[in-house]
């Protein structure tokens, strides 16, 4: 049951990858269709990412109230629900409104599976989890790519990844039982009937922990130097190295799939080291990626650099949420997780759009130093987050 569970855990990640990229892939399409500027993928992007911040605050009541189970078979059915009202939508209002539930699931089920796999399964298993989202988001580009090549329409692509979502979502309510089985079995608290299963934490009560803020920081700063360098990364390797705008974008590919392969590699690694020492690891090669950036030897550089912060933020992000229940508790870390889901999504929400401002009205060249910054203030808190926490 075990094994099963996981595997279902793993699918349900690929499923939470899979629309993550659809609206950049689709987007070229859609706003023409929708006569909107090309810009206004952002405020779809900002509606989602506040419901993915509200949702992943109120993870540890939900799961508190309902099982961990039952919160990603929900959250799962939402975003379904949310991908095909894309599928049908016609307008650009409508589409907004499909984005407020697509949201609210995404982080829910996020937040949700993280701190299952950090308490009842190993590093190695939160590493590939990772993986399997790193999957998803190259296979929901294809799946869109695809439906364009063939005489179908944006609509159909998502339609299909709805119809995905649909089983999946069914496949998860039938696996319920184990979800119960499985937590019964770790002496976990389970609710039946919609009962409370322990206190949940509110927001004052979770930064008052020790260790919490640098947490959050650091997961703020995490994202913010993933989504940073995923965004920008294409335009500073023509604005200042020189590359035509087709290599820039081929190449630009390869951060993504450094991240999930790492992340699968990874997993091998975890057999052997612990949680911090890859975290520190990851630091380090991201850090030395930065520094590659800067060097003046063109196209090598650019795209060596940018390889290697891929692979550095590769054990990053797993690794800190599977050490939250060893950090803070297992009676916390949903309530922990939680709110570094939403920190999370604040650093990827905010931090490129400022970027995008120095490059705008200084130089694209920055990229770097912005990069470098960000990564020594992450370095700085996560490190008094090992401090503050160690006597637990």
């Amino acid at each position: 049951m075990v094994q099963i569970l996981l595997a279902i855990i793993y699918v349900s990640f690929i499923s939470l990858g899979l629309p993550d990229a659809l609206l950049g892939s689709a987007w070229p399409s859609m706003y023409r269709e929708m006569s909107v500027p090309v810009s206004y993928a952002g405020i779809i992007s900002m509606i989602i990412s506040v419901g993915t911040v509200i949702s992943s605050l109120q993870s540890d009541r939900l799961t508190k109230k309902l099982g961990a189970g039952m919160v990603t078979a929900i959250s799962v059915a939402m975003t379904a629900v949310a991908l095909f009202g894309f599928s049908i939508s016609g307008s650009f209002p409508i589409l907004c409104l499909w984005a407020i539930p697509y949201g609210l699931g995404a982080g829910s089920v996020d937040a949700a599976l993280n701190n299952y796999v950090a308490i009842h399964y190993t590093s190695r298993d939160m590493s590939w989890l990772h993986c399997m989202w790193g999957v998803g988001t190259i296979v929901g580009p294809y799946v869109m790519g695809y439906a364009l090549t063939n005489g179908m329409t944006w609509n159909r692509g998502y339609l299909i990844i709805s119809l995905i979502q649909v089983v999946l979502s069914a496949a998860l309510f039938l696996s319920l039982p184990i979800w119960r089985k499985l937590e019964k079995r770790a002496g976990a608290a389970v609710p039946e009937e919609g009962a409370p299963s322990g206190k949940a934490l509110t927001l004052k009560e979770i930064v008052r922990i020790p260790g919490a803020k640098e947490i959050m920081v650091t997961f703020f700063c995490y994202c913010a130097v993933e989504q940073t360098s995923m965004l920008w990364g294409s335009s500073y390797m023509v604005l200042h190295n020189g590359l035509t705008a087709e290599e820039a974008a081929s190449y630009a590919s390869l951060f993504c799939i450094g991240i999930t392969v790492g992340r699968f590699f990874n997993g091998f690694l975890m057999m052997r080291f612990t949680d911090n020492q890859m975290i520190r690891a990851g630091q380090a090669v991201i850090i030395a990626g930065i520094v590659i950036l800067l060097l003046p030897f063109g196209k090598v550089t650019a795209v060596g650099g940018l390889i290697l912060i891929g692979l550095g933020c590769a054990p990053v992000y797993p690794c800190i949420i599977h050490s939250t229940p060893a950090n803070f508790g297992a009676d916390k870390s949903q309530a922990l997780i939680g709110v570094q889901m939403a920190s999370a999504y604040v650093g990827s929400c905010l931090m490129p759009p400022v970027f995008g401002l120095l490059a705008n009205h200084i130089s694209a060249s920055l990229l770097p130093w912005y990069l470098l910054v960000i990564m020594v203030l992450m370095v700085i808190m996560h490190t008094g987050v090992i401090r503050k926490t160690r006597k637990n």
